[in-house]
């Protein structure tokens, strides 16, 4: 099928906006693979430090002739996600002997953990760990001694960190290779009644803490379909895994079997063969815009709202929260997958998971195949899914229809017609509202507005009965430039208690959710920010908020001359300790949510524009 014509818009929109920035990215990717730093270029002393440590594989080194891939890691055995890479460079380097090729680990890359610390301090280091990760990265692949990368990361920011590094140089060829989901426990909706029981005080905190620990219970994954596995579907859709490599669970045999494949791959598209598939060719406009689509058409994190920009930019491309709804408005929803469903992700997977989402998207046109992906001729070949043929890897077709309409349809069947993100603006700023874990009857509500410029304040509120009413609650304060921009679900229990109860409610915040945000209405990561005098800081308690998802209105219901001669409200004074003061510089030059909230790609367009 020809390509949808809103994809085919939205993707010539992004190219002409982006011409002028893409085109120097492609120049310095050409000028590092002709003039840049590599083995062939080390003086002896440099070299010989290269390799010192490097065992059987110093020949192999030495002689500079196989691919040398240069493994950045993301491995710490605190979380469950990351501990299963703890052997994955061991077995890495063995693989890379089958064909004759070496590995080393490049470095390592910090990988925090926002269901360690959500409602905590630390979350305010948690949006500036993804620019740590992409400076940590860069770092790792800095010496010049490898020809192939393989980036090992899952969750939140660490994907993203990991692609935004790998892509400054973008002459690499560069595999992500993911670790896969933990096995399925007590069921997501079971966790969030008890949590919301808990904040009724209607359970006790050993009831909370038995059904947290029976949903998070191994390696691997959380199973919601939050950030972290939103990335794995992204890395798919983008051509950058081994086909239908995201949802396998680890300690599997398919497990190692993909791992395996992907450093014979790494082979194979080396810049001295002649299949080069470096991941700055890999990554470009019509890759992200398939990231797009595929976070729409899933129902995937509205944190990316904010990490595909960011990627995006290093790659020398340019997008908005503009194309986003646009998109949005043309791809439909045809995964339910908790918290738009009941299923996890391993449902997900066993009703035909990502392959079959590529296999109906590619069908009725909403999709690139023709992108350069790190496998195969065309995304199409992401259409199949793995199995193991004996003690070998092969990939089959994936299912022609989903095996569990609960949780998978066809496109032309989808469970609501559009994509379940959209841009909604006003005198408040710009911000993301997700529609698709939202009934229609909550897109739109209007209500006075209770003000707060601290999470904790809202609970308090709430224990005291406070918000027992319709009520937009507003946070604000709460952007890359304030505070770092922390993830606030610690008001989801709460909040959706209030709905419950039969109030209409919703959330105003320029902080973020995250694809867990749930069933309450939230018009998120607004932008200008409270802090410098965005519009969220005019607000005065009891205004009239309206969120719409339907017009896509963010709006105080004020007057225009009394909007306009207000002052704003005083910025509170940023909290130190846990590490919070190291990120002062971060936090001082982070630009806006749309942009991708970061002080570093912000520096580096001024300097290098």
């Amino acid at each position: 099928m020809s390509l949808h014509a809103t994809v085919a818009a939205v993707t010539d929109r992004i190219i002409e906006r982006s011409r002028a920035s893409r085109s120097r990215y492609l120049d310095l990717i050409r000028s590092e693979r002709e003039r840049g730093v590599t083995r062939t270029s080390l003086a002896c002393g440099n070299f010989a430090h290269g390799f010192a440590a490097s065992g059987e594989d110093k020949p192999a080194i030495r002689g500079g002739r196989a691919t040398n891939i240069g493994i950045v890691t993301a491995y710490n055995d605190m979380l469950s996600a990351h501990q299963p890479y703890g052997r994955y460079p061991e077995q890495m380097k063995m693989f890379a002997r089958e064909v004759g090729a070496t590995a080393q680990v490049a470095g390592g890359v910090p990988a925090m953990c926002d269901g360690v610390t959500q409602g905590l301090p630390g979350m305010e280091l948690s949006l500036f760990s993804r620019d740590t990760i992409a400076m940590s990265t860069a770092i790792g692949l800095s010496h010049g001694m490898f020809e192939s990368a393989a980036l090992l990361g899952i969750c939140d920011k660490i994907v993203p960190g990991l692609l935004i590094g790998a892509l400054r140089f973008g002459h690499l060829p560069t595999i992500l290779i993911p670790a896969g989901p933990m096995p399925s426990g007590l069921a997501n909706k079971e966790k969030q009644r008890i949590r919301q029981l808990y904040a009724e005080g209607k359970a006790t905190r050993e009831e909370l803490l038995e059904a947290e620990s029976a949903s998070y219970h191994g390696a691997g994954t959380c199973t919601f379909y939050g950030t972290a596995n939103s990335n794995q579907m992204m890395m798919e859709v983008m051509g950058l895994h081994m086909p239908g490599a995201a949802f396998v669970n680890p300690g599997t045999k398919l497990r190692q079997a993909l791992t395996r494949a992907a450093v014979h791959r790494l082979t194979e598209i080396g810049w001295n063969g002649n299949d080069y598939r470096p991941v700055g060719l890999c990554v470009d406009e019509k890759a992200i815009v398939n990231a797009a689509v595929g976070l729409l058409a899933t129902g995937g994190s509205t944190n990316h709202a904010i990490h595909l920009p960011a990627i995006a930019r290093s790659a020398g491309i340019l997008i908005d929260w503009e194309d986003l709804d646009r998109l949005s408005g043309a791809v439909p929803l045809i995964a339910r997958v908790y918290p738009n469903g009941s299923g996890d992700v391993n449902h997900f997977q066993a009703a035909g998971g990502v392959g079959f989402v590529i296999r109906t998207l590619l069908e009725h046109g909403l999709l690139h195949a023709d992108i350069m992906t790190v496998a195969g001729e065309s995304l199409a070949d992401y259409a199949r899914e793995p199995v193991m043929d004996g003690d070998a890897i092969a990939w089959r077709d994936s299912p022609a229809a989903p095996l569990d309409l609960h949780m998978l349809r066809s496109a032309s069947d989808p469970f609501q017609p559009d994509g379940g993100m959209r841009l909604v603006r006003g005198n408040l700023g710009r911000a993301t509202f997700k529609t698709s874990a939202v009934g229609p009857e909550r897109w739109t509500i209007e209500a006075p507005a209770r003000i707060f410029s601290d999470q904790n304040q809202v609970l308090d509120a709430f224990r005291a009965g406070e918000l027992e009413r319709d009520v937009v609650v507003v946070v604000r304060f709460q952007g890359p430039r304030a505070n770092g921009m922390p993830e606030l679900h610690k008001l989801t229990p709460i909040l959706g208690v209030l709905q419950d109860r039969g109030f209409k409610v919703a959330l105003v915040t320029d902080g973020r959710m995250s694809g867990a945000s749930g069933k309450v209405p939230a018009a998120i990561h607004v932008t200008p920010e409270a802090k410098g005098g965005g519009p969220l800081a005019r607000l005065r308690e009891g205004d009239i908020v309206r969120v719409s998802a339907e017009s896509g209105e963010l709006d105080a219901l004020v007057p225009e001359a009394e909007w306009e001669a207000r002052d704003s409200a005083e910025t509170p004074q940023p909290a130190s300790g846990t590490g919070r003061e190291l990120f002062a510089l971060m936090r001082r030059g982070a630009d806006g949510a749309e942009q991708g909230a970061s002080a570093m790609l912000a520096a580096m367009e001024e300097e290098f524009a």
